[in-house]
């Protein structure tokens, strides 16, 4: 008796619903996600064959552009509004809810304090044409940069133990104004700094080079 062989069928998969998933799940994050906002000035950072990241938290961050005004950043949001809300009732700034969002939201801040309340009321455009970019005062007569370094430290509300200090300076800053920041974390006791660099190669035949080579041996074998 013959065998009688079925028909094959191919097996029809709907993907409407997937679809519909992956869109959703691509609509969420391009409204949820928060991009970093630009930073005040452009910074050419010296080179050298360290390969140590920059953490993504625990920094108090001080940028020296290449006139040397100093700029303060420091990671997140909880701990920037705990520091605005100190400094504004500390020296009576008369914030109001926008600046105050304005800090917690905002890149580097690069003003004298007195000025706080303009520069975060107004855009960085507008800062700009204004010209209240003018830095965190270092100099000996007025040095805010203690302040800013006191107040990130208290924001952290005690958790010092992974706190990093990193200086992102130009390479065409002035020394004397790297002596002055330098000075100014030497006077609060703070011996352990972070330089901020751009990475290069070893230079051929040294003891860096050597481990390169090694590491780069070890991952073809």
């Amino acid at each position: 008796m013959p065998k009688v062989k079925m028909p094959r069928k191919s097996t029809a998969i709907d993907m409407t619903a997937m679809c519909d998933v992956a869109f959703l799940l691509l609509t969420f994050f391009m409204l949820a996600t928060k991009f970093k906002p630009d930073e005040p000035v452009t910074v050419v950072t010296p080179s050298s064959i360290n390969t140590t990241l920059l953490p993504d938290s625990d920094v108090l961050l001080f940028t020296v552009d290449k006139d040397g005004r100093v700029f303060f950043s420091m990671d997140g949001q909880a701990k920037r509004k705990k520091m605005i809300e100190d400094l504004n009732s500390q020296f009576k700034l008369g914030l109001g809810e926008k600046e105050i969002k304005s800090f917690i939201t905002g890149a580097s801040v690069g003003t004298p304090i007195k000025d706080l309340k303009n520069y975060l009321s107004v855009s960085e455009d507008e800062r700009k044409k204004q010209g209240l970019d003018k830095g965190i005062p270092t100099d000996s007569a007025n040095n805010e940069l203690k302040t800013w370094i006191e107040y990130g430290m208290a924001a952290q509300e005690g958790n010092f133990s992974k706190l990093k200090y990193c200086i992102k300076a130009d390479n065409a800053t002035p020394y004397p104004k790297i002596k002055e920041i330098l000075d100014t974390f030497k006077e609060k006791k703070i011996q352990k700094l972070n330089l901020v660099t751009n990475l290069k190669a070893a230079p051929q035949g040294t003891a860096a080079w050597q481990e390169e080579q090694a590491a780069a041996h070890g991952k073809k074998e």
